[in-house]
């Protein structure tokens, strides 16, 4: 697995963005990332869609390399960890959480997180909230039009249409505009929006190879 990174600077902040679809905050030591949907597979199992578990797996096998390369002290998910609930990929999950005992987990609740006091034990949260305020920014799944200041959001599933005379592509991209930084999902088991992204934003796409400024 190749890890392809492009500095950004925020409010006199280092960000490195990675073409493993997270974000390493330099101050914070803390790796952020959005839309992880665990439990996606086995809710569509659980429904009679035949979905092979190794999709989970492989966003857990690239985590597990961002942990390694940045070695953050925190990780924080900015909404949607999960997808529906607890279920048999949530216990795979926390078995893998179960290996870094050491590391923060920090959640930013989404609207798929539909977390009990009994799973969130589970889960071994060390901080949940709907949003959270770091210095000049503010974690938050969803922009908020309300507020003031630099937000840090997930949500939307960012991608953009590449065009080229033989065919059109369709690739994951971190949209960073004046006032957000928006996350594209984590997961790979995900739909892209390609409309409803931030206006007069600079977009970074990534591919396995590398990631890249449009």
């Amino acid at each position: 697995m190749f890890i392809a990174t492009k500095e950004t600077i925020i409010h006199n902040e280092v960000f490195i963005l990675t073409n493993q679809r997270a974000v390493f905050w330099e101050k914070e030591k803390a790796l952020l990332l959005s839309d992880l949907h665990i439990g996606k597979t086995a809710h569509f199992r659980k429904n009679g869609i035949a979905l092979a578990n190794h999709i989970m797996k492989s966003d857990l096998e690239r985590l597990s390399a961002l942990i390694e390369y940045f070695q953050p002290e925190k990780f924080i998910v900015v909404g949607d960890l999960l997808h529906a609930g607890d279920n048999s990929d949530v216990d795979e999950f926390c078995q893998w959480r179960n290996q870094y005992p050491d590391l923060q987990f920090h959640l930013i609740e989404g609207n798929h997180d539909r977390i009990s006091e009994s799973l969130e034990k589970k889960l071994c949260l060390d901080f949940k909230a709907s949003l959270l305020e770091l210095g000049a920014f503010t974690l938050i799944h969803d922009f908020d039009k309300e507020r003031s200041g630099f937000q840090i959001t997930g949500h939307i599933h960012p991608g953009i249409v590449l065009n080229s005379a033989v065919k059109s592509i369709r690739l994951p991209c971190f949209a960073l505009s004046e006032n957000q930084l928006l996350l594209p999902a984590f997961s790979e088991f995900t739909g892209l929006d390609t409309k409803n992204l931030p206006k007069k934003s600079k977009f970074f796409v990534f591919t396995d190879d590398g990631i890249y400024e449009v």
